[in-house]
């Protein structure tokens, strides 16, 4: 007797028929996403997602970051691209003039001025100065980070690689880490008469957890403070100078503001070589959406861990490579895990945006905006 298909299979053979249809046109999307990586817009579309993932995911918020903040004597212009790019983003920005020294901005003033934070991956650029000076690495060298894997420093640096830099504390050891990052400046204050300053911290021998390899990846042991971060970033941009950072307050250190130079640290031969790292992570690493324009462009590194409290994103920049004109510090705090060095980039480059639409880099902007702010002053 021949069987007759029942009622239900019938159904079901439909249904399955239907699927199968719905399923072979998924592919549309697909296509379309790899038509946008070919028209260089993956950028645009990442930008998209984080604005997305902000209010999605509940990111920690600081209702009115600047609220407990006294400045009267900052750059205006700086500080409002600063709150503007901020945004609703629990954390702090410090703007500094590489070639004074000059704070020129602080939002978010308890959080910058606070004892210091683990620098995670923001570490990495003191390092590359460390191991270039000691002869560790050259541009050209390849350490291997994986099975089949090789990493010059452009790239390790573009992309954060954690082995890399690990590799390097070991063949430097701890003792000339350590020398080193007290050359820096590290574990001393960067300011000059700032009172609320806190001058963080150096380990002492090396760190229980990862030893010199994960001091020299992330910071293991390290505590430092966006001040400092922002003036051996300065000191990259200018070619080599650390200036004491001053934070004028009142129309008199305004008037008489004066350069303090804290030490001459002899790196500009090495510079080349970490600025094209610094400068990869924004063409196209972990530092990307800052990204300015055609014509203007930062370089810079991001930094992500967590400490004991929360997690950290910090992106240290300066724009733009051949005249520095001003160095940004980003750091980010809370419990989300959009808390990162990548987001923390693209809170600097709403902000570079910014100063770039009103023209802030060009220099009769920058003698126009300071004059009408002395005039405000007076």
């Amino acid at each position: 007797m021949k069987h007759q298909p029942s009622y239900f299979r019938i159904i079901a053979i439909i249904l399955c028929s239907l699927l199968s249809a719905s399923l072979s046109a998924s592919p549309k999307p697909v296509r379309r996403v790899r038509a946008a990586v070919k028209r260089g817009s993956v950028r645009h579309m990442a930008v998209r997602r984080a604005s997305v993932s902000r209010y999605r995911f509940g990111v920690p918020t600081f209702a009115d970051s600047s609220r407990d903040d006294v400045a009267p004597f900052d750059d205006e212009v700086v500080r409002q691209a600063a709150i503007d790019g901020l945004g609703r983003y629990n954390g702090s920005v410090v703007a500094i003039d590489p070639n004074s020294g000059r704070i020129l901005t602080i939002v978010n003033q308890k959080l910058a001025f606070s004892s210091g934070f683990i620098p995670c991956s923001t570490i990495k650029p003191f390092i590359t100065v460390a191991a270039l000076q000691e002869g560790v690495i050259t541009s050209d060298t390849m350490i291997r980070v994986a099975p089949r894997k090789f990493l010059n420093l452009t790239e390790a640096l573009a992309h954060s690689n954690n082995a890399f830099f690990e590799e390097l504390g070991r063949r430097m050891g701890f003792d000339t880490v350590a020398r080193y990052d007290r050359l820096l400046g590290l574990g001393e204050l960067a300011g000059y008469q700032i009172p609320e300053e806190h001058p963080g911290t150096l380990p002492t021998e090396p760190p229980a957890n990862g030893g010199v390899a994960r001091m020299s990846s992330f910071g293991e042991g390290i505590q430092m403070t966006p001040l400092q971060l922002g003036a051996l970033v300065s000191s990259v941009a200018n070619g080599g100078t650390l200036y004491y950072l001053q934070y004028p307050r009142t129309a008199e250190e305004r008037l008489n503001f004066t350069p303090r130079v804290k030490r001459n640290l002899n790196i500009e031969p090495l510079l080349p070589e970490l600025r094209d790292g610094m400068l990869a992570a924004v063409l196209y690493g972990t530092g990307r959406l800052s990204y300015i324009s055609d014509d203007e462009q930062a370089l810079g590194k991001t930094g992500t861990c967590s400490d004991a409290a929360s997690h950290l994103g910090w992106f240290v920049s300066y724009a733009n490579q051949a005249h520095p004109k001003i160095v940004l510090v980003v750091l980010m705090r809370g419990q989300s895990s959009v808390v990162k060095g990548p987001v923390a980039a693209g809170i600097a480059g709403r902000i570079y945006r910014r100063l770039n639409e009103v023209n802030y880099f060009g220099p009769a902007n920058r003698e126009t905006a300071t004059a009408a702010m002395a005039t405000t002053t007076r």
